[in-house]
């Protein structure tokens, strides 16, 4: 159809007569004059309006999961990005939880023996095969940290320091088999020197060779001289084993230390020694021993029978008679 004037005029007479219909048909209601066309309209052309959405419905559904498609993937995407955090968070919660009971115990070390500690992280670990046994920590000449102090945590000794930076320290540990340390036998006092084995027990030589020692045996540190590089009383380990050298005074015993070194991870580094020695004060206290068991009354004895043995032949019943007690002379007429 081209685009004429007399198009146009027909084309706004029709949309005139179109608003005029649906005003007559908005303001007449259910009364409205053109009701009856507007039923005609929905009758005639109402199946082939259903037919038609009928047929159009499943590609416009297609073309709405297509075009949705990318958004699902990237919903999916973001959904285990969240989870990926969210389980992030919960492994730093334990660890945070971990960390701060380890901090928790190294003070209360540091309380019961006195320590004024500087506490560190271990942020790498040297070689153990060929090497010295160290570790790094996260604490250096800007903490206070200095070269020949005692290194702790919270379940005793763990080494002293060898060298320092600005930032770090190298601590090595008492593993080691160049590691020495002067200690005592708690209760006892027996004094001695222990060193370290590698990645067996740590080995405790006694200057007594006759004192009593027995496994089970625990020991701490005998300090340095102005407490370094060793102060006095934390705890070292426990003797597992005790051997008597031939021809030595001495006593060579087997030591289980309390730090497991395997696990490091929150240390403390003894920034200033106690006034005081604290003795045994830092060891724990010893495990309870196990419960006795219950006396086990002893078997009652056989009760002796008051029924006179039988003897006599069987009688017919089976049963055996009685023997016939015989009167002695005096009884005689």
């Amino acid at each position: 159809m081209r685009d004429s004037r007399r198009s146009r005029m027909v084309l706004v007479l029709l949309l005139a007569i179109s608003f005029a219909l649906i005003t007559v048909d908005i303001r007449g209601g259910r009364n409205s004059p053109v009701s009856h066309v507007r039923d005609w309209a929905s009758a005639v052309f109402g199946p082939a309006e259903r037919g038609t959405a009928n047929a159009v419905d499943p590609i416009a559904d297609a073309i709405d999961a297509v075009r949705d498609a990318g958004s699902h993937e990237d919903e999916k995407k973001k959904l285990e990005e969240e989870n990926a955090k969210l389980r992030q968070q919960l492994e730093n919660i334990a660890l945070d939880r971990a960390r701060v009971a380890e901090v928790d115990k190294l003070l209360k070390v540091a309380s019961a023996g006195q320590y004024r500690v500087k506490p560190a992280r271990v942020v790498a670990v040297g070689p153990a095969q060929g090497f010295s046994w160290t570790v790094t920590i996260d604490a250096g000449t800007g903490d206070g940290i200095k070269a020949d102090m005692t290194v702790i945590n919270g379940d005793g000794l763990v080494g002293r320091v060898t060298s320092v930076g600005p930032m770090t320290a190298t601590v090595l540990l008492a593993t080691d088999p160049g590691f020495s340390v002067g200690s005592r036998m708690a209760g006892s006092q027996e004094i001695g020197i222990t060193t370290g084995q590698g990645d067996r027990p740590m080995r405790l030589q006694l200057l007594n060779g006759q004192a009593p020692v027995k496994t089970g045996d625990r020991l701490v540190t005998f300090g340095s001289q102005g407490g370094r590089p060793f102060v006095p009383g934390v705890p070292v380990g426990e003797v597992t084993e005790v051997r008597s050298t031939p021809g030595t005074l001495t006593k060579t015993l087997e030591v289980r230390p309390f730090v497991k070194f395997t696990s490091l991870d929150t240390v403390g580094v003894v920034v200033e020694p106690p006034r005081t020695d604290p003795r045994d004060a830092v060891l724990p206290a010893p495990p309870a021993p196990p419960p006795a068991a219950p006396p086990v009354a002893p078997a009652a004895a056989p009760q002796p029978s008051t029924t006179p043995p039988a003897t006599g032949k069987p009688s017919a019943n089976g049963r055996p008679t009685k023997k016939p007690v015989t009167p002695n002379a005096a009884g005689r007429d």
